[in-house]
């Protein structure tokens, strides 16, 4: 299962090699912003607005450019939480309600998981948009 989850596989080879030099786990602030524009943050260049504490994270952290959002929030999330498509859970379409009688599947293995695996704790703040009508399937129950 591991193989198919790409992205959840970088960022813990990652945390890896930090242990392994560090021997402490090092902080992992992943940041999701939904339409967020290249030059919307100064450090990009962007002279719309000034963006010091992302700029300072930035500039201390590891930038993901190169990863894109999907359209909609449940689809990035999916894809980000999996590592894997959004179509392969069938969340490609639209954003998942309240009251949807479906969310990402219980059996899949999510980023936060894996990380408690390794040690971390876990916390999320803002949308999750990955399932709700079940005890089960909302982040606190997700890692």
């Amino acid at each position: 299962m591991c193989e198919d989850m790409a992205f959840v596989c970088l960022v813990v080879s990652v945390v890896l090699v930090q242990v392994a030099l560090s021997a402490t786990l090092p902080n992992i602030l992943f940041i999701v912003a939904d339409d967020l524009g290249w030059n919307d943050v100064s450090y990009h260049g962007g002279d719309d607005y000034t963006t010091p504490t992302i700029d300072q994270l930035a500039s201390e952290g590891i930038k993901l450019n190169n990863y894109y959002v999907q359209l909609l929030c449940t689809p990035t999330r999916a894809s980000i939480m999996t590592g894997r498509y959004p179509i392969r859970y069938g969340l490609q379409h639209g954003v998942l309600g309240d009251a949807e009688p479906f969310g990402l599947n219980l059996s899949e293995l999510v980023l936060p998981k894996k990380l408690k695996q390794f040690g971390y704790e876990t916390h999320a703040i803002g949308k999750w948009h990955l399932g709700f009508y079940q005890w089960a399937y909302t982040p606190t129950y997700r890692g």
